[in-house]
């Protein structure tokens, strides 16, 4: 008996340089999720904590994490741009313009901002930007990013039941309208360690504690997220050839999160929202069963108001080898991978990389 097989995602030839793509889910995020997420990432920035601490900022209730819009928009994405892909290359201009909370419905769209074939004529790079809003039209993120994606064109994707959509627009700002002014001072007095004075252009953070990463958790994660990518959750395909790791690969998404988490007991506990990632990429994968350990280089703290700054962080992540032990060794964890020239430079250890921009209070 023969069977339809339908399949998602796009091949190189498929991608059309200008055009949009809606994408398809559409989800309410409740509570019960918000509350998943920070239990099982335990970030330390009590803006997304803490509804009391929240208000005081002049937000309406406690907000979304970012990483947490990062990780919808991500896997919002993958139906239409990245199922087929061979790897995640690249974040780019990652911000969060607006605020987000509990019961807010997110959707997703992507426009294609560049398709570029390899040399070797079986693979290309494709560059897009995503933008995820609410219910509301409010953009409450926005990320442009690279895909490595095979060659040819997919013979048996269902045509889209919509013309394609006009780009979605934003404001450029890293900061939601209520945290462009002013910050105000919390009145609680406890709190983590660490404000904009204690952190000078040059510092570097080894981050002790690490993450062993379980298959049920990744797999979990990735279906919340609604990551439709077989590399991270079916076997079969993945023994089929399709994973550089003969298994499933841990969603980068998720990477990404616990990595900015391993540092913001050391980094974040005073910060108020993280205005913009840049620079960013996986030089290596995660599988279930690896520990994740993190770094952080201040690069450089940029006034704000009288009571925060912009602190920028290089954030490094590396896998089941503390980052302090490589540090000690003389290892380059700071300088980009795609960067380095010398093949005796680079750190097969290093799992992900970016610029972070945060905006911390000052010392009170």
């Amino acid at each position: 008996m023969s069977a339809k097989t339908f399949q998602y995602g796009r091949l190189l030839e498929d991608f059309e340089v200008g055009a949009t793509y809606e994408h398809p889910w559409e989800v309410t995020v409740d509570a019960g999720t918000v509350g998943q997420f920070q239990a099982n990432f335990q970030d330390a920035c009590p803006t997304f904590a803490s509804a009391r601490y929240a208000r005081e900022l002049g937000l309406r209730d406690r907000p979304m994490h970012p990483t947490l819009l990062l990780n919808f928009g991500l896997s919002f994405s993958v139906h239409d741009v990245s199922e087929q892909a061979i790897a995640h290359l690249a974040y780019l201009d990652v911000r969060f313009p607006e605020a987000c909370f509990a019961g807010d419905t997110l959707t997703a769209s992507s426009t294609v901002l560049g398709s570029k074939p390899a040399s070797s004529g079986d693979r290309g790079v494709v560059h897009v930007r995503t933008v995820l809003t609410n219910q509301d039209g409010r953009v409450v993120c926005t990320f442009e990013r690279k895909a490595l994606v095979r060659a040819g064109k997919l013979a048996h994707r269902p045509e889209p039941p919509y013309p394609p959509a006009t780009p979605k627009k934003d404001d450029a700002h890293t900061l939601p309208p209520e945290l462009r002014q002013a910050v105000c001072a919390p009145s609680r007095k406890a709190g983590f360690a660490g404000f904009v004075e204690d952190f000078e252009t040059g510092d570097v953070i080894a981050h002790s504690i690490g993450k062993t990463v379980s298959d049920a958790e990744h797999m979990q994660l990735a279906f919340l997220f609604r990551n439709s990518h077989p590399l991270h959750f079916d076997e079969v395909y993945c023994k089929g050839g399709a994973s550089f790791a003969g298994t499933r690969v841990v969603y980068g998404g998720l990477v990404f999160a616990w990595v900015a988490a391993l540092a913001s007991r050391d980094t974040c506990g005073n910060v108020v929202w993280d205005a913009r990632f840049d620079n960013g990429a996986h030089p290596s994968g995660v599988v279930a069963g690896d520990t994740l350990f993190a770094a952080s280089k201040v690069l450089a703290v940029t006034p704000h108001d009288s009571r925060s700054a912009f602190v920028t962080f290089r954030l490094v992540g590396t896998k089941n080898v503390r980052a302090v032990e490589l540090l000690a060794q003389g290892a380059d964890l700071f300088t980009s991978e795609l960067s380095k020239k010398d093949a005796a430079a680079k750190v097969k250890e290093k799992v992900f990389e970016i610029d972070r921009t945060v905006l911390m209070r000052r010392r009170p």
